[in-house]
């Protein structure tokens, strides 16, 4: 205790800045687990979550019996797998595009036009899709120019996950790269100057040295991604789906969205705190076999 103290002491400065976020994981994060114990009761506001009547895993057993689970349950992890193949590697090959411009201007242009989809409004974005995608919007358009026909694309339940899928990509490529090129900037130039010497190309040079530079980040940032697999945002999917495309589209955020809110289910916040709790824990036990197969081939882990 002594040593904290002095250490707190010597460096006030540096705890004071970790504070906010130390306290925003403890308020946020960890108090609110203690809100799980719900998930095993019938909860009631009036009765409170010690007052309420234990349940044991009847809502986990009414999630797991119910006649969606498994289509819910191939749509999250279809989805999911989809934005790691496409979305996890385009903000890595944008970050090294980037690096090879020699051109200031330019790059900050490129930077700052993928940066912006990020900062819309989600309700905006999914406006947009749902113009561009219309019978008569731009890309049917363009369909038409080579031959095609006209069609809702967003009704064809066909469809949903390329659009959804090829759309995050849009979003989120400007923004994921920005920790890349941080890393970027930390790979020793003179690494670059002596395989010039060598007689390596501009290829020879990403491959030999900006890749094997960016292996540690990539990896973690994979981890962390492979955490989340069974988190699937509903706010876009809701905003862009309709009961034609449910077959693709629906996934356990939304299900758990439209039957403990939407039809007002006296045991919604049970049943959403039971299928939360699944979600989880999926997602902790992807996330430690990860991170150990990460420490055992690549050297590179969390912890």
């Amino acid at each position: 205790m002594q040593v904290f103290l002095r250490d707190l002491s010597r460096n006030r400065s540096i705890y004071l800045m970790v504070a906010p976020v130390v306290l925003f994981y403890l308020i946020f994060k960890y108090i609110p687990m203690y809100g799980s114990i719900i998930a095993f009761k019938q909860y009631s506001v009036s009765s409170g979550i010690w007052a309420s009547k234990w349940v044991g895993f009847a809502h986990f057993q009414e999630f797991f019996d119910s006649y969606y689970f498994w289509r819910l349950l191939r749509n999250t992890l279809i989805i999911s797998f989809y934005q790691l193949l496409f979305g996890f590697p385009a903000p890595i090959l944008l970050a090294i595009l980037l690096n090879e411009v020699r051109s200031k201007t330019y790059k900050k242009l490129v930077q700052t036009a993928s940066y912006l989809p990020h900062f819309v409004s989600l309700v905006v974005i999914c406006g947009m899709i749902i113009d561009f995608t219309s019978r008569d919007g731009i890309i049917n358009t363009i369909i038409q120019f080579f031959g095609g026909q006209s069609s809702s694309l967003l009704g064809d339940a066909s469809n949903f996950r390329t659009i959804y899928t090829s759309t995050q990509v849009w979003q989120e490529i400007g923004w994921g790269s920005i920790i890349y090129l941080a890393a970027l900037s930390g790979i020793n130039p003179e690494l670059y100057e002596a395989a010039k010497v060598d007689g390596a190309g501009r290829f020879r040079q990403i491959w030999s040295i900006t890749l094997p530079g960016l292996i540690p980040i990539i990896m973690i940032l994979l981890i962390l991604r492979i955490g989340h697999i069974m988190d699937v945002g509903f706010e876009k999917i809701i905003l862009l789906y309709n009961p034609n495309t449910y077959e693709t589209a629906d996934v356990i955020s939304t299900f758990v969205y439209r039957k403990g809110l939407g039809e007002a289910n006296p045991s919604a916040y049970s049943f959403t705190t039971a299928v939360g709790l699944f979600q989880s824990v999926i997602n902790f036990i992807l996330l430690v076999s990860a991170n150990g197969l990460s420490r055992r081939y690549s050297g590179n882990n969390l912890w």
